[in-house]
Order: C-alpha cells, then structure tokens, then sequence
C-alpha cells in the first residue's frame, strides 16, 4: 500500500471535491484511531507531501491517456471525465441541457472576472450599453454574486465571480485566467459622476440657448413687423 494508492481511494470515495487540509486530517485521523503501520507511517506526512504527490498523481494520470483525469478545483480535489467524452457522457444527463451564454453575457462576465469587484457603473463604462439584463442573467446563473457596496456616493453594489464560476470553466483561481495580469493593469473607461453628468446637462441646455437678433430685411421688400420705419424709403 501506497500513500498515493490511499489519496485516490480518499478522492474516490469522498461525494464532493475534497481539499488538501481535508486529505491531510483524514490521514491523520487514521493515523490515531488505527494502529496499522501503513496509517501510522502515512499520519506523519506534511501537507507539501500531500500536494507533491497529489501533482504527481495528476500527471500521471493526464499523460496515461485514460477517459477521466485528477483535477483540482476551488473547492478541492475530484476525478472528472475528460473534456474530449462529453458528447458521450452528456447521453447519461439528457434532463441537463448545456445552455449558453450570449455575448454580451460572456463579454460582462469577462469585465468582473478580470476587475472584481467592480460595480455596474463601471461595467457599463466599459461595454457602453445598460447591463441591467445582462446582470440578472449572470446573477440566476450563479456565475456571478453580489459581493459588498463601493465606498462611493450612493455606495453602489459591488459584484464578484462566484465559486461556480471557477468550477464550471475549470479554473482554481481567477489567477489562472489567461493573460490575468496584464488585462488588470489596463487602464478602463471611468462611468461619469453624477456631477459631470449635471454639468454636461447643464452645458448642453445652455448651447441650446442663442440669442437671436430681429432682421431688418424682408424678402418682399416690406418693413418687418414690429421694426421702426426708415424716413423716405418707401
């Protein structure tokens, strides 16, 4: 017995992903209520051994070629079918139908996975357009969640990716989203303050107001209403 044979057995038979902390105590715990050798050797292991050989494992497995890998996601550790499977798998769920997401969906799920927290004023800088239905669709999904209010005027709610977001695209982190580092030092669009906003109101009322001066010229040759008569022009 090996202690690699015992951490499959542990992911196996766990009915959820199971983290390293939880790998480390069930080793543990074995190790103190079984006097077998192999659990008390094991009991002894630190959690970077469980995470070396937890790597290890995984490799193993991807470069074996089989139809299901060891993949670690935010909640943990689980065996799961290889992406190249689903249309096959997919027969055993026929009730669980895959929908998708639009693109101005997915393009509003992008700008919070890279810059949450961020509030919908911000989003809406950025895409241009209102998100309000955009917003609600993430929110019943479960991708996305509110997460707090902005220290800003009117303290604006504040919306973060949620931890099926990680699960559902594969991801232990939004670190390992692609080209994360970059995409967050990029300088984005700023929404417009209220007082910008009554400014511009304001500017844009006052353009609209031009004085206009009374024409002394009549194309039939007639004085204008209103304008005083010239002496000797008749």
């Amino acid at each position: 017995m090996t202690l690699p044979q015992v951490l499959q057995a542990l992911v196996f038979a766990s009915p959820r992903p199971i983290s390293t902390g939880e790998l480390l105590a069930a080793l543990k715990g074995a190790g103190e209520s079984c006097e077998h050798s192999d659990a008390q050797a094991f009991a002894q292991v630190s959690l970077g051994q469980v995470n070396a050989v937890m790597a290890a494992l995984q490799e193993e497995m991807e470069s074996a070629g089989i139809a299901f890998r060891l993949q670690e996601g935010s909640n943990g550790w689980a065996f799961v079918t290889h992406p190249d499977y689903a249309p096959w798998v997919r027969q055993l769920y026929p009730e669980a139908k895959p929908t998708r997401l639009s693109g101005p969906a997915l393009e509003t799920l992008a700008i919070i996975a890279y810059r949450q927290p961020v509030t919908r004023a911000d989003i809406e800088a950025v895409r241009g357009v209102a998100v309000d239905g955009v917003m609600q669709v993430l929110l019943d999904r479960g991708l996305v969640k509110i997460s707090g209010r902005a220290e800003l005027p009117g303290r604006p709610l504040l919306y973060s990716t949620t931890a099926y977001f990680l699960e559902h695209f594969g991801l232990k982190s939004t670190g390992e989203l692609p080209n994360s580092h970059e995409l967050r030092r990029l300088d984005l669009p700023k929404p417009v303050s209220p007082e910008e906003k009554a400014s511009k109101k304001k500017d844009r009322k006052m353009e609209g107001i031009e004085p206009t001066e009374p024409s002394v010229d009549s194309p039939s040759g007639e004085t204008p209403s209103g304008a005083p008569e010239v002496p000797g022009v008749h």
